[in-house]
């Protein structure tokens, strides 16, 4: 079929096609966004250029996900640091599915109603994390608003899968909020994943915009519920800057996730997919994050990411065990 776009091709320089076929994906992963206006991409500083992926290790981490028919957070959310992390065997698998039933502002997975669950997944995600001889692994999923349990359950089943495949592997967990899914984070606590991560994404004023079928105290309480459950469980978040969030409310969210005992907080610059998406409002510099950690390390976080390239599972497991080793030292263990 001849397209719009292969007819325009001719007459259009190079950097045009490419915006013109980025507009196309767009508007397939994200028809909910196909009539809001277009927004400016502003021009990344020379700190947040990254190098453009293609080693062997990053080819043979691919090849895993795809013989075993799985879904990446990096691929599909457009990781920057897909290359680096690829390339040392680590990758951010999400279950249930590549389509989303939320809609948020910042987030470039695609936006649908979702097949229904594979049952083989959780299999096949112990098998790969077995052969990627991974040490930590970081499971994260789409929204399932469409599911009575909002996939707890199948997040159960993964853990476990995993534990049978490669038992000394550490397991991260990053979560939806499963909004009105009654006992849905007792049954995933109660599987014992070693970090329960549930991203706070942005402050309190920003959500309506950026975050619409969500609810900031919501997520909080889901956090303070994971340590309620089980006081020893790592807990974890993060959020977006970029947004046009002020300062203080930065700081508030600090306060908030310290009152709800989280122990980890990670902090990155906001990237905006395509222009139907949220603008980025300012790139923050390096020497700003810097004054954030050091604020946050203040405030008790046992152990604080921030830096424009900071995503919730960028070296995750490095992060982990000093994480581990921090508690230890805190509690003289």
């Amino acid at each position: 079929m001849v397209t719009l776009l292969d007819n325009r091709a001719t007459q259009l320089s190079s950097s045009e096609v490419i915006k013109a076929g980025a507009a196309q994906r767009a508007e397939s992963r994200h028809p909910e966004k196909s009539k809001k206006a277009d927004t400016p991409i502003l021009r990344k500083p020379d700190w947040i250029r990254v190098k453009a992926p293609g080693s062997p290790v990053f080819k043979e981490t691919s090849k895993i996900m795809r013989d075993n028919g799985l879904v990446t957070v990096c691929e599909e959310a457009g990781c920057p640091n897909i290359g680096e992390c690829w390339s040392k065997k680590h990758a951010t698998m999400m279950i249930m599915g590549d389509t989303c039933t939320r809609a948020c502002a910042f987030c470039n997975i695609r936006t649908g109603m979702p097949k229904a669950l594979d049952i083989k997944e959780p299999y096949n995600v112990g098998q790969s994390v077995m052969q990627l001889g991974l040490n930590h692994v970081v499971i994260t999923s789409v929204d399932r608003d469409d599911l009575k349990d909002g996939g707890a359950q199948h997040f159960v089943e993964t853990i476990q899968a995993i534990r049978e495949a490669s038992p000394k592997t550490t397991i991260e967990i990053l979560t939806p909020d499963f909004l009105r899914k009654e006992g849905a984070i007792e049954t995933v606590v109660a599987a014992k994943p070693d970090v329960f991560n549930h991203n706070l994404e942005t402050v309190p004023s920003k959500y309506l915009k950026v975050r619409p079928g969500a609810r900031y105290f919501h997520s909080l309480r889901l956090l303070q519920m994971v340590k309620e459950i089980d006081p020893t469980m790592f807990t974890k978040s993060g959020i977006m800057v970029g947004l046009g969030e002020e300062r203080p409310e930065i700081l508030q969210v600090m306060d908030d996730m310290r009152a709800a005992k989280i122990d980890f907080i990670t902090i990155g610059q906001y990237l905006q997919p395509t222009r139907k998406h949220h603008k980025i409002i300012r790139f923050m510099p390096p020497e700003e994050f810097k004054s954030l950690e050091r604020i946050a390390k203040v405030k008790g976080f046992l152990m604080v990411s921030a830096s424009p390239l900071t995503r919730s599972s960028y070296h995750a497991g490095e992060d982990f065990a000093e994480l581990r080793k921090n508690r230890m030292a805190k509690f003289n263990i």
